[in-house]
């Protein structure tokens, strides 16, 4: 069991630190029924998670059911710092009020994966207001200016004449004394996020903590397009919170190539029948879009239900396959004429009036089921189907 456990463990894994600490936890725990803690650090930045943060998530889910015990860490004070891990400037503070609203949407989420009696929920506020003054200068005498200016970023950022706020500085002696103050035996992140982890080792042996953490770093998952990571800002990311249609069909519209990468990071199936898929998909018997439903259907019950992902795969079949309109069309209305691009974007199915024209301009926008070539068309008295490629519709009456 416990060469099952580690290989479901590193599956996936960018880098391990320490993995021999992480078999003797697993020994233990099998052999005397001892728990261990695994600490994951989220900064409610934003209301919704997208799949590339549920990496992380998956990971925990992995752990208990190894015999891990999560520690949930909800930033909440790291979060009035903004991590500036990656960052090209100091990030905007959030409000009390916004750090609120994020933290119930990030944990209704993560609950969606993680198995919530095996799940302590912490918050660092609790700890790093305790502080005070001296101990926020005991803590920062841990680490050099020097050290600090390693990182990747902070050095760019350096070179560049670019401001870098001292409280940045902070940020990773804060989220190392995380793991003091939790005693954390394993943590997780991001590869991007390896200075900070490591942190949390440094720090654990200079309080006396009388043991050190393993890290384990995951990569960071590909968008819809394959290369950029997965990004709300570039567009090419699948939300947590999607409509199941809309989840079901972006997660058919990646390469046979990345769905290799999201059935290893995303998919709760065993890297034994992962390998039989696979197999059956390279001596011919197993069609890849009947491979790549399976996994669409896998992941859109993981946040909707089964029920939810069936209604999708054969909502998705009738509008695609036999190219149907969609029974369920949101309905909008405006008074007066209308520009097209305004109307696609006011109808939720284009996020700017520039990407509107650009898909008018590309043949991949439709008014009832016609294509549209003049990008400045206006659109008077009546009412209009609208599309946007093969999966976004809406119903506008002009009045």
């Amino acid at each position: 069991m416990i060469q099952e456990a580690l290989r479901e463990i590193q599956r996936g894994c960018a880098e391990i630190i320490d993995i021999e600490r992480i078999e003797k936890l697993l020994k233990a725990y099998y052999d005397e029924g001892k728990t261990y803690t695994v600490k994951a650090g989220f900064d409610p930045t934003a209301p919704d998670l997208h799949l590339g943060h549920t990496v992380l998530l998956q990971k925990l889910a992995t752990f208990q059911k190894y015999g891990g015990r999560v520690q949930f860490l909800i930033g909440n004070f790291t979060a009035t710092i903004g991590d500036p891990t990656g960052k090209s400037a100091t990030r905007k503070v959030l409000s009390d009020d916004d750090i609120v609203k994020n933290i119930a949407s990030y944990t209704s989420q993560a609950f969606k994966i993680l198995d919530e009696s095996k799940t302590d929920i912490v918050y660092n506020k609790e700890w790093l207001e305790a502080l005070g003054a001296a101990g926020m200068l005991q803590l920062a005498s841990n680490l050099t200016v020097a050290r600090m200016l390693e990182r990747d970023d902070f050095s760019k950022r350096y070179a560049a004449q670019a401001p870098i706020a001292v409280s940045e500085f902070m940020y990773p002696l804060l989220q190392g004394y995380d793991s003091v103050h939790l005693k954390s035996d394993i943590e997780i992140g991001g590869t991007d996020q390896k200075f900070n982890l490591l942190m949390g080792r440094q720090l654990q042996k200079a309080y006396e903590i009388k043991k050190q953490q393993a890290v384990l770093m995951m990569p960071i998952l590909e968008g819809l397009d394959g290369v950029q990571k997965m990004s709300k800002s570039l567009g090419n990311y699948i939300g947590v919170t999607d409509e199941a249609n809309d989840m079901f069909g972006k997660i058919l519209s990646i390469s046979d190539d990345l769905m290799w990468r999201y059935f290893e990071l995303l998919s709760t199936q065993s890297l034994e029948e992962i390998a039989k898929i696979k197999e059956g998909v390279e001596n011919g018997s197993l069609h890849p879009k009947k491979v790549k439903e399976s996994l669409a259907l896998e992941i859109t019950a993981r946040f909707h239900d089964e029920a939810a992902a069936k209604n999708a795969k054969d909502e998705f079949e009738k509008v695609h396959a036999k190219s149907q309109i969609p029974t369920d069309i949101a309905e909008f209305s405006c008074d007066g004429e209308i520009w097209i691009a305004k109307a696609l974007v006011d109808c939720n199915i284009e996020p700017s009036t520039s990407q509107a024209r650009r898909d008018i301009k590309q043949g991949g926008v439709k008014i009832n089921q016609e294509k549209v070539t003049d990008e400045k068309l206006q659109l008077s008295t009546g009412e209009y189907l609208l599309q946007v490629g093969k999966r976004k519709f809406a119903k506008l009456k002009v009045n």
